[in-house]
């Protein structure tokens, strides 16, 4: 199987925060967010492999700053490694305010995606990842701390 390079899986989304996002106070739901995470990372994991990719696991993610109505949120994912038959897909979400023009990193998240056959839904093996620049490289390394932290946590191997 042919490397594919980082670069081929990058997706950018971008959304407006509309009425029907929020909640009563006016900040965008977390479900809504959430949404959007699965879809910007399930559109890098499919373009990696070009072939259907599905959501396996999603790390944990923190809300640190509410997004407020009207504001525009930016989805940035790409493959951060792939493995045998699954590939961790990396989302970083900016936020600007649409008055201001200010921007902040609003959210990070680590999902898990494996690449299915179809319509078996079976496991197949995902291309190689090749990282060019330092922080793709700096993101191949980490990629794989998590994947086994992952690994103790489902084998049942880490206390709480």
């Amino acid at each position: 199987m042919k490397e594919k390079k980082v670069k081929e899986s990058q997706v950018e989304m971008i959304e407006l925060v509309l009425p029907n996002d929020t909640n009563m106070l006016g900040n965008l739901l977390g479900g809504r967010l959430m949404h959007w995470i699965d879809i910007a990372a399930a559109l890098a994991a499919s373009r990696h492999c070009n072939n259907i990719a599905v959501t396996a696991a999603v790390d944990n993610l923190h809300f640190h700053n509410p997004i407020k109505l009207g504001d525009i949120v930016r989805l940035k994912a790409s493959v951060n490694r792939a493995f045998k038959t699954s590939m961790e897909v990396g989302v970083r979400v900016e936020v600007e305010d649409i008055r201001t023009g200010k921007t902040f990193h609003s959210n990070s998240a680590y999902l898990t995606f494996v690449n299915v056959e179809s319509p078996s839904e079976k496991p197949i093996p995902v291309p190689p990842i090749l990282p060019e620049s330092i922080e793709e490289i700096r993101r191949f390394g980490q990629a794989m701390k998590r994947r086994e932290q992952r690994l103790k946590e489902k084998s049942g191997l880490v206390e709480d």
